[in-house]
Parts: C-alpha cells; structure tokens; sequence
C-alpha cells in the first residue's frame, strides 16, 4: 500500500493557516461582540444573552447538514476542501457586515444582530467545518494528526493573539472617538487578511486518504444517524468539545467586564486577552506529551492546569502581575485540551468506520466540531450575559456589589466549574481496544 502517513511542512503550515484566517474573524465574535454589542451598539444584556443563546442553538443544525453535504461531496478538489473555495467571500462578507452598526430602531437593531450573528456563525461552519473533516483525510498516520492538528491550533491561536494586541487599539485608530465606525473599519482589515489565508490553505492542501470507488456517494441518512448511535467514544468527545469551548468563549467574553468594572483597569484589556493567547505553549507541546500519555489523559492534565490558572487570577485580587500569571497558567492547560482535542475527534472517525463499516467523516467531523464549537461558545457568551443581568450589571455604570460578583462569577468561577465537568465527561471515554490497532486494520482492508 502506498503511504499517506506524512505531510509535508508546506502542507502543515497550509493547514494551520487555514484557522489562522478563520480566527481573525471570528475571536472577534467570540469575545468582543457582546462588549459591542451591549455598549457600542446599544442592546441590553439580557436581550444579548437570549440572542446569543437561541441564535447558537439555530445555528446548532448547520454543522450535521454540512457533514452530510461534505460527505456527499465529490470533486476533483476532494469533499471538504472545495467548501473553503466556495464559501470563503461570504463569510469575510458577512463578518463584516456583522459590525456595520446601522441607525435602526431599538428593535431594528435587535433584529439585525440576529439575522447577522446567525448568518456568520452559519457560514463561519462552511469554511471551519472543512478544516476539521479535512484532517482524517489529510493521513492516516495518527500522529501526523496530531501534529497537523497542534498546527491548527496553533494557527488559529495566532490569529486570536493578532486579534487581542490590535483590535482595541485599531478601533480608537480608525475611530478617531467613534468606536462603532472603528469596529467596521477594523473587522473589514481582518476579513480581507482572512480571506486571503483561506485561499491559501485550499490551494496548498490535498485529501489523500480515499475511500473504494464502491462506497462513494452512498452514505445516506441513515447510514449517519447510525454512525452516530453506536460511537459512543465519538458523542463524549463532543459533549467534552462543548463543554471545552465554554469554558474558552467563558473567560474571553467576561475578561473586559472584569478588568473593566472590577479590577478598574480597562488599559489591561488588551495585555490579559493577548496573554490568552499563550494556549500555544500548551499546543506545542502535545506532539511531545502524545507519546507518553494518552489523549484522554492529556486533556485531564490540561484542566487541571486550567483550573489552577483561575484560582491564582481569584487570589491574585487586584495585583495585574497575578492575574496575567493566572491567565498564562489557566491558558497553557487549555492550550493541551486545543491541541489534542480534534485529533481525538478524528480518531472517534476511524472508531466509528470499523465498528459500523461506515465511513462518514463529514457528518462525524462536521457534527462533532461544529456543535462543539457553536453551542459551546453560544452558551460560554449567553451564560456570562445571563449572570451579569441577574447581578444588575448596566453597561458604562458604576456597577453595585452584586453585579460586580456576577462579573467574577463569570470570569473566574464558571471555568472552573465547567472544567471539573470535562474531567467527569472523560471518565467515561473508551475504546474497546487502541486506536492505532483499529486504524491499522482499515488500513489493511483499503
């Protein structure tokens, strides 16, 4: 059999650059777009909190049609690549249409951030779904994936970093005083950056692991639902991904509302948010850690770790020095979880192929990354919202006590919480027997 096993450092860094792109946007979304949404564009918090909620959970049902879509897809392209191709212009479009800040009414307004968030969370799954269902194609070398993937996740942490050392300052540049036009001004640089980047990663990967001319175009449905039924390993994956990007969408939503109101420090932003950023440690060194531990083992240690990095940022009080140690501690852990965590998605997709017989990575990959990124971060941006009302937060105020605990209890408490339920989640991840023996016999029988 011909080897697929390695990829090629062009293909690696193409790969990487591929969430690099994707991340400009949307960490833009993710945890600055309830700020702007609340005091910028002017909607209140609880009306943002029940948009970014129920907005998610629309979204939710993209990623499984997408999955079925790619699955079905067969080009000379390959079946996800030709999605980046296809749908890269609308998503830099509607990323910045998103921050356009139109003079409607109150209840206009409301209406189009719904229709806008919807609209780019639903493309931002056209174009990062593929990256994902790509993977197990790209080889069938479960390190190589590994590696491939701590490229993407170090891809995409770059684009984030880019994103929390400029963005604020590019908005007082281009605004000159007017954060609304900042905003646009500065979402429009970043989406004709990204776009760029997705057409680099299309043009400079390739999908080398095929499956028999005999099995093309006959996954239905059903044969989904299926795959989905009986891979166990493959839905606590995803109920971790969920569960992950609550706690990573948590932490950067809350952070300008505790170094704003509550540390008193709104300067800091910008420091805390790019210090996040240092999850690429963490995701440098899961290459390494993937040949002594397990990929269930390491996501543990990296909560853990995480879980550490909030209580020194709650102790440290007021003292920034602490708190950016907190936050490389907390963001160095997650940085493991990242890392190896749509790797071990992959693998739940060569899991499911020998226990069903059915191949179906676009719907497992699609499905798995997308719900888990999508409800996760839904839910890590409604959550906070929805305590800081319940604590009486008013945007631009002097806050009272007890909306200055929600803002902690957001920041600081409800990681923590959600990493304790990671750990439990992965109590019950098995495989029946090592996953490189199961890919080893696909292999065989291709």
């Amino acid at each position: 059999m011909v080897s697929n096993s390695k990829l090629s450092i062009r293909e690696k860094v193409s790969y990487g650059i591929g969430d690099t792109a994707c991340n400009l946007m949307y960490t833009v979304v993710t945890a600055y777009l309830t700020f702007y949404f609340t005091d910028v564009f002017g909607l209140n918090v609880v009306d943002v909190g029940v948009l970014m909620f129920a907005s998610r959970i629309v979204d939710t049902f993209d990623s499984p049609i997408f999955g079925i879509l790619i699955d079905k897809t067969n080009t000379r392209w390959g079946k996800s690549r030709p999605w980046i191709l296809w749908f890269c212009v609308p998503f830099s479009v509607a990323s910045i249409l998103l921050f356009a800040g139109p003079h409607f009414s109150y209840g206009g307004k409301l209406i189009y951030a719904y229709v806008m968030y919807i609209c780019v969370n639903v493309l931002y799954a056209a174009v990062n779904n593929p990256l994902t269902t790509m993977l197990p194609s790209l080889t069938d070398d479960t390190h190589e994936r590994t590696v491939a993937n701590t490229f993407r996740m170090v891809g995409g942490q770059v684009g984030a970093l880019i994103v929390n050392l400029s963005l604020l300052s590019l908005v007082g540049l281009f605004g000159q005083g007017n954060r609304a036009k900042g905003f646009f001004s500065t979402m429009s640089l970043f989406a004709v950056i990204g776009l760029i980047m997705l057409l680099i990663t299309f043009f400079n990967t390739r999908e080398k692991i095929k499956v028999k001319d005999s099995d093309k175009a006959k996954v239905s449905v059903k044969d989904s639902i299926i795959a989905i039924k009986y891979n166990k390993p493959w839905i606590i994956t995803v109920l971790v991904s969920i569960v992950a990007y609550i706690i990573y969408t948590s932490r950067a939503t809350a952070a300008i509302y505790y170094l704003t109101y509550y540390i008193k420090d709104a300067g800091a932003v910008s420091l805390v948010n790019s210090l996040g950023t240092t999850t690429i440690i963490g995701m440098l060194v899961v290459p390494t850690l993937s040949r002594y531990m397990t990929k269930k083992r390491m996501i543990i240690v990296g909560n853990v770790i995480a879980i550490i990095g909030q209580f020194i940022i709650y102790f440290g009080k007021f003292n920034i020095t602490v708190i950016c140690l907190g936050t490389v501690v907390a963001s160095i852990g997650l940085g493991v979880v990242f890392g190896i965590l749509f790797s071990l998605l992959a693998d739940t997709v060569d899991y499911g192929e020998w226990k069903t017989g059915i191949r179906t990575e676009g719907i497992l990959a699609a499905t798995g990354s997308g719900v888990g990124i999508k409800l996760g971060s839904g839910l890590g941006a409604a959550i906070p919202a929805w305590i800081m009302a319940k604590g009486g937060y008013v945007a631009g105020a002097v806050q009272s006590s007890s909306a200055t605990n929600s803002i902690i209890i957001s920041y600081i408490f409800l990681p923590i919480l959600a990493c304790i339920l990671t750990i439990i989640l992965l109590s019950f991840l098995k495989f029946e027997k090592p996953i490189e023996s199961i890919i080893e016999e696909l292999s065989a029988s291709r």
